[in-house]
């Protein structure tokens, strides 16, 4: 696999925060910080959403700090700044579904400990703080392709408290003073995400159903598009985010993207071909609170942010089933 590096500052004198770094994409971003020397990452996870595996990886590396606790917590959050140049901030819970089963507490973690994160870097005075918004703030907008100042209505829970998040962040950045970006993160794939429990992401579903001959099911028609988004993709936005040194860069939300977009029959279709498998989904009523079709313009990210896509679908993709399939079948 190709080894991409996403920045030019020496980072060997910086210290990095990334919480809900035990889980799918914090851990890919505290795993890169390591392998390039940064003075320290100090990851910060309540352990509802993350995994003894992932942090085991980051064990490995002498400058990796492990702090258990819940950004719900505004002391929490004060100790997680202490001494920490730059914050990338990932923990929040995830899923539409769920949000539309339990609104207060997605509100709870992904409003409230948010604040308190942002709070914390102002007190502890870090330098730039970046954190994940999701495509869901696009809601009912129809335009394709998605361009980060048209938004449209929420359609769940999860969207509110994203939304919300981009609000707080402006107020912060202009009362505050502290240099903030968001990234609307477009269906994020890749090794690492949880393939277990009832809202489990899309890809590993479909690969240990096929490898297992159990059960795959696809809501409504699967005509629905997805503009899938490799791991790497997102580790590049957050690293290049982190670090710029671009003043005209600050105080937006950026879409965290490639630029193309796949119905999600063909990318059913394409884990079958690659397991070499006639294994047929099932298909299910439609979800409640899901966008028809998603497809962003990540022009503003190139040109503010140097953020270019490394990785297409196909090739994330394959080392995605590559990473499951030895999962389900070793």
């Amino acid at each position: 696999m190709e080894e991409h590096i996403f920045h030019e500052k020496d980072i060997s004198n910086d210290s990095f925060l990334v919480t809900g770094g035990a889980g799918f994409i914090g851990s890919h971003i505290a795993e890169y910080l390591l392998k390039h020397g940064a003075k320290k990452v100090r990851v910060l996870d309540n352990m509802v959403n993350g995994f003894e595996k992932n942090l085991s990886i980051l064990r490995n590396y002498p400058a990796f700090e492990f702090m258990e606790g819940d950004i719900r917590n505004a002391e929490t959050c004060l100790m997680a700044c202490t001494g920490i140049d730059y914050v990338s901030h990932q923990a929040a819970l995830g899923s539409v579904p769920r949000s539309i089963k339990e609104p207060v507490y997605f509100n709870d973690v992904n409003v409230g400990g948010f604040v308190n994160m942002l709070k914390a870097a102002v007190d502890q005075k870090v330098k730039q703080f970046v954190y994940a918004s999701s495509s869901s703030v696009y809601g009912d907008e129809p335009t394709l392709p998605k361009r980060e100042e048209r938004i449209g209505n929420c359609l769940s829970p999860y969207a509110a408290t994203k939304k919300t998040n981009e609000l707080y962040a402006q107020v912060f950045a202009d009362v505050y003073g502290l240099k903030l970006i968001g990234f609307r993160y477009f269906n994020i794939f890749g090794p690492r995400q949880d393939p277990d429990g009832p809202y489990a992401a899309v890809i590993p579903l479909f690969v240990k159903g096929i490898i297992n001959k159990t059960p795959v099911y696809i809501n409504g028609d699967g005509e629905q598009t997805r503009d899938f988004t490799f791991i790497d993709n997102a580790v590049q936005i957050n690293i290049k985010g982190m670090l710029t040194r671009n003043s005209d860069a600050f105080n937006k939300v950026y879409n965290v993207a490639v630029g193309e977009y796949f119905t999600v029959n063909h990318l059913y279709q394409a884990c079958a071909a690659r397991l070499k498998s006639d294994w047929k989904p099932v298909h299910r009523e439609p979800r409640a609170g899901d966008i028809r079709n998603s497809l962003a313009d990540v022009s503003l990210a190139e040109k503010q942010l140097g953020y270019k896509p490394v990785k297409k679908f196909d090739t994330g993709l394959y080392e995605t089933i590559e990473f499951f399939s030895q999962l389900y079948s070793g």
